[in-house]
């Protein structure tokens, strides 16, 4: 069994269940099914064959889906590309890649017309309607570009639904994702159908999903949380899912409200700006039987204050690109423990080593490994970094963790992120916990910053909601709570961290601010 197969046994099991709705219009997931199949066959005919790899740049639209499940029938490669991304990030991943064809926001034409050039590869680059004037655009381009452009509509109306599914093995790769490059450049995860397919239905499982559920993807589908939680998982139990195009606090209230929506899934900042929404009350999220939170850590304070506004129970994960993503997660049947990432998931080890790949004691600090059907083939193209990431069959994450008594796992953070102060270790998170259960800290991120005299320093950035939260303020109030050499010698105050798209904290950016 695999993903493309799960969708279309429901379709012939349940035609006429919603598989997602997209702003006011539910489709089935007969209708699903076909339109997978439709632009399989015009993908195939564009001369796209089992093996060759398909780009996207796309948002949360049913192109998306229709495209990414397509290109799994077919047995070709999915490249999910963030289509914010910057011409020179874009370039990289599709010449890393080596993409076949590109299927591509009609925003992005002016891209493809100098990428239609730079890239001889690249045979087709399928444009997905957004405006009724994409046909003028596409008539201005030059000829030569022409030719290698299709609109998304013609082809999906065209093609005939009757292609057969591509040959698929386990061991094939369904989806190369490319990290976020929070460290450097992106390096390509080459995920199989099998760890696509095991972790969505071991994540389900898990967190009990069925059938019932309506499970809001307000994620960027193409990130991996998003596309295993919120996209393959859901469809995998038959469930719903409701595909917001963009994150606004508003707008997911007004889904949640009108759809009954059972689970929502987000990451820290997410659930930062639900829970400080000035018109949001406990009634918007009354249906939510479940809130996951996942991407990086969720500060405690914000978890408790989350849940004493809106009554739901966040339950908090782990992954990574290279698993597909998710290891872990708070369990749902026994106690939640605030701070951690829960237990390892169905069919998936988890381990905190020392230098030497032994086992630590209990609430020891160490590297978290993972095992299981989920971790990546390697990344593509890159065997040196394939082979020391992954040793003897276990995936070392480059995260800090402990491990307590009952098996709950704490993420400490980022092996590259500690700051050594004097010879003492200081955990980025552990000052950012400090800051964040301040009343007048919106956000905060914690880095270490060269010192003459201790090796490093710690730095802090912050968010405040006023100016009345000086600095003299927050110093006393860590100091509270912090040993001296874990106290930030600095408080810088921004407007807004910056982040990439999917809510993960840049320190590069913020050490990047003080060259």
């Amino acid at each position: 069994m695999n993903l493309v197969a799960r969708v279309h046994q429901t379709a012939i099991e349940q035609p006429t269940k919603t598989a997602y709705s997209f702003m006011g219009k539910d489709t089935s997931f007969a209708e699903f099914d076909q339109s997978i199949s439709r632009f399989a066959s015009a993908l195939r005919n564009l001369g796209v064959e089992k093996g060759d790899h398909v780009a996207f740049l796309l948002g949360n639209t049913p192109h998306f889906l229709i495209s990414f499940y397509a290109t799994m029938r077919l047995g070709a490669t999915a490249i999910p590309i963030n289509p914010i991304y910057t011409p020179d990030e874009i370039s990289y991943i599709l010449q890393n890649s080596d993409a076949k064809a590109v299927i591509a926001l009609d925003l992005l034409l002016p891209l493809i017309e100098k990428a239609a050039g730079a890239f001889p590869t690249i045979t087709t680059y399928v444009i997905c309607e957004s405006s009724p004037d994409v046909g003028e655009k596409i008539a201005a381009l030059p000829e030569i570009v022409q030719s290698k452009v299709k609109t998304f509509k013609q082809l999906l109306m065209s093609a005939s639904p009757d292609v057969l599914p591509g040959e698929i093995k386990p061991d094939d790769n369904a989806v190369i994702l490319y990290t976020s490059g929070t460290t450097g450049r992106p390096k390509g995860a080459m995920l199989t159908h099998e760890n696509l397919f095991s972790n969505a239905r071991d994540t389900a499982d898990y967190l009990g999903f069925n059938g019932d559920d309506k499970v809001i993807a307000a994620l960027p589908v193409f990130h991996v949380f998003a596309l295993t939680v919120v996209v393959n998982a859901p469809l995998l139990k038959g469930a719903t899912i409701l595909l917001a195009p963009r994150f606004i606090p508003q707008d997911i209230f007004n889904l949640a409200k009108e759809q009954k929506a059972t689970v929502f899934a987000g990451v820290p900042t997410m659930y930062n700006f639900l829970y400080q929404f000035p018109q949001a009350n406990v009634d918007d999220f009354s249906t939510i039987r479940l809130a996951i939170s996942g991407g990086s850590s969720l500060p405690v304070a914000l978890l408790h204050n989350f849940e004493d506004k809106y009554k739901v129970r966040i339950s908090e994960g782990y992954g990574l690109s290279e698993a597909s993503p998710v290891t872990c997660f708070n369990p749902l049947d026994r106690d939640r423990k605030p701070g951690s990432i829960g237990t390892s998931i169905l069919n998936v080890e988890n381990r905190v080593v020392n230098e030497l790949g032994d086992d630590v004691g209990v609430n020891e600090v160490g590297e978290l490994i993972v095992r299981g059907p989920n971790v990546m083939k390697g990344y593509y193209k890159m065997p040196e970094e394939t082979a020391a990431t992954i040793r003897d069959g276990w995936l070392y994450t480059g995260d800090l963790a402990r491990i307590d008594e009952e098996g709950y796992i704490y993420i400490v953070d980022r092996k590259k992120d500690l700051i050594i102060v004097g010879g003492f270790n200081v955990y980025p998170r552990e000052v950012e916990e400090v800051l964040f259960a301040h009343p007048g800290v919106v956000e905060a991120a914690v880095i270490g910053l060269p010192d003459i005299d201790f090796g490093e320093a710690v730095h802090a950035y912050v968010v405040v909601k006023d100016d009345s939260v000086t600095r003299e303020d927050l110093h006393a109030y860590c100091a509270k709570h912090l040993a001296k050499y874990k106290l930030p010698r600095h408080f810088e105050y921004l407007e807004e961290l910056p982040k990439n798209t999917t809510g993960k904290i840049l320190r590069r950016s913020l050490k990047e601010l003080v060259k």
